[in-house]
């Protein structure tokens, strides 16, 4: 293992060599007598360069995006598995379905693992044996092989989505986190979009094995970059270097310690809690309310892959590649949510500093209008592309038009709510979100074995229709909200009395980064719980550095105690 561990920390990208580091120098101590990062730390990821973190964060994005354009690749080929198989289309949209149920599975796994073993052992284990299974897939002698490598595919390929956004975490301070999340959360939705393109493009000369051969060739590209992400996971990295002062027999620190070594993390601990309190949290009214619309938010993106080729293909004639071109209007559509998320996270950021000044403190109500806006957007864009779709007579631009604002919508909604989760349940978000990370894709994971029924029932109008009218429904969920938010938390039995968030941080953080707990009654279960999201960034790192260089400052200006000692105590974790 230690030959292995050489091997691979050659060309690992960070600004320094371990065995260059002088360890006979008296380390730096914070305040609870744990070791901690020395303001300029060259081990610090905070302290890294930018362009050296700005190569690490798109080698991470480069891993998401095997994720998302797997998951929809072979809805461009579905007759051709059809045909290869002799199976139905309901039977080949099961390379979906099972996928996706991957997804379910595999960031209970992971997250939780990252807390205790890092982020970097887990990208390394869990994308090789994607590899290994997307090799299944494309050389799969039959059709149970090719469902059984499918699924265990999208179980280990779900470890980027979940851990993915924790390396953000560690690497860019929460103003310059917002922006990379935003493009994070932007790739969520352009992959899928990519995927069936690609496939269909491919299904005019080649046979299905070729989708896969693109997804094997993409993971090889990537494995390349992977092996050039350090570990970032902060708590991780001062565990290391504590063995390593303890090592080296320093006068006065032979016994020195980093904080994670006397968490009383264990194992059964970890995941006690990360499988147990998200299907509890679940029905709490504000979690459950998000998971019902988030979950209709995704498996509509994952019917539109479906629709697509019945309103471009079976309705206009167009074949499999050029059918598929209208996705590239979701793709614009994403982009510019991405966008508008950027925007929106500066301008949220001159309210906190506003605010700050005339002592106005944030509420997680604030995060509410990008989701108003999403929700009125998608409705109006769903009927649109509907009615625009169901007339070959109109033009094809008009509902490539209202696909790309859907996109947009949805990527709104996603962002929105997700962030409300975080602010509203702090220290238990990691458990609201697992949860919705878990209902989402299972509904997802439907999608394709109903949507080519129901809009040939329907028709494309129709069934539009339908889909629009629930979106009109859920709409008034972010208003109601928005009025009566507060009342709700204050009467959940979640809800985090006595906690203050950091109004920068907080205000500040992206989509899925989660709070963790704060009390030290139950250390073990909120470190164990920081595990079980899947689309946030375990935080330690960054709360242990810069909230135990600041939390002094904070009680000086008058904070609460014990609103200043949970702050310090903050954890955040990640997640698609």
């Amino acid at each position: 293992m230690g030959a292995i561990t050489r091997i691979l920390s050659r060309p690992v990208n960070k600004p320094y060599r371990t065995k260059d580091l002088h360890s006979n120098e008296p380390p730096f101590i914070n305040e609870q007598g744990y070791i901690d990062f020395a303001p300029g730390d060259v081990e610090n990821p905070r302290n890294w360069s930018m362009a050296r973190r700005f190569f690490i964060t798109a080698a991470t994005v480069f891993l998401v995006m095997n994720a998302t354009f797997a998951s929809s690749a072979p809805s461009g080929c579905f007759p051709s598995i059809a045909e290869s198989f002799d199976v139905s289309m309901e039977a080949a949209g099961l390379t979906i379905t099972l996928f996706l149920l991957g997804y379910c599975a595999g960031p209970l796994i992971f997250a939780p693992l990252s807390e205790l073993y890092g982020r970097r052992w887990i990208f390394y284990s869990t994308f090789t044996l994607y590899l290994a299974f997307n090799f299944l897939c494309a050389f799969a002698p039959n059709f149970g092989s090719l469902l059984v490598g499918r699924f265990l595919s999208g179980t280990f390929v779900s470890a980027p989505l979940s851990n993915g956004p924790g390396v953000l975490a560690d690497l860019w301070n929460p103003i310059q986190r917002a922006n990379a999340m935003g493009g994070f959360a932007a790739m969520l939705w352009i992959g899928p979009s990519l995927g069936p393109i690609i496939a269909g493009f491919l299904e005019l000369k080649k046979d299905w094995q070729w989708t896969f051969y693109v997804l094997l060739m993409l993971g090889g590209a990537s494995a390349l970059f992977m092996l050039t992400i350090p570990e970032t996971h902060a708590p991780t990295v001062l565990r290391h270097k504590a063995k390593r002062i303890r090592k080296a027999k320093i006068p006065g620190y032979e016994n020195v310690k980093a904080q994670i070594e006397d968490s009383n993390q264990s194992f059964v601990g970890v995941y006690k809690v990360a499988l147990t309190r998200p299907w509890i949290i679940l029905f709490d009214p504000i979690s459950f309310l998000i998971a019902i619309y988030l979950s209709v938010v995704y498996t509509l993106l994952y019917m539109l892959f479906t629709i697509y080729p019945i309103v471009f293909q079976e309705k206009r004639g167009w074949n499999a590649g050029v059918g598929e071109l209208p996705l590239l209007g979701t793709v614009l559509g994403a982009m510019f949510g991405g966008v508008i998320v950027i925007f929106d996270t500066r301008r949220q950021q001159k309210k906190i500093d506003t605010g700050m000044k005339q002592m106005h403190e944030m509420t997680p109500e604030d995060r509410l209008p990008l989701a108003i806006t999403g929700g009125i957007t998608f409705a109006v864009a769903m009927f649109w592309f509907a009615w625009s779709a169901n007339f070959n007579s109109v033009h094809w631009i008009v509902p490539t038009i209202a696909g790309g604002f859907l996109s947009t919508a949805l990527l709104l909604l996603f962002v929105g709510f997700l962030n409300y989760l975080v602010d509203a349940y702090l220290m238990y978000a990691a458990s609201a979100i697992a949860a919705n990370t878990i209902m989402r894709s299972a509904c997802g994971a439907a999608a394709p074995l109903f949507t080519v029924q129901m809009f040939h029932a329907l028709g494309v109008g129709g069934g539009g229709s339908l889909v629009g009218g629930v979106a009109a429904v859920l709409a008034i969920i972010p208003f109601m909200f928005y009025k009566y938010g507060a009342a709700i938390r204050a009467r959940s039995r979640f809800n985090p009395k006595g906690f203050k968030p950091p109004t920068k941080d907080v205000e500040a953080a992206p989509a899925g980064v989660v709070l963790e707990d704060p009390d030290e009654g139950e250390s073990e279960d909120s470190e164990s719980d920081s595990g079980a999201s899947t689309v946030a960034g375990d935080e330690s790192g960054e709360k242990k550095t810069d909230e135990k260089h600041a939390g002094h400052k904070r009680e000086e200006a008058g904070e609460h105690t014990e609103a200043s000692a949970s702050t310090e105590k903050v954890k955040s974790e990640e997640a698609v």
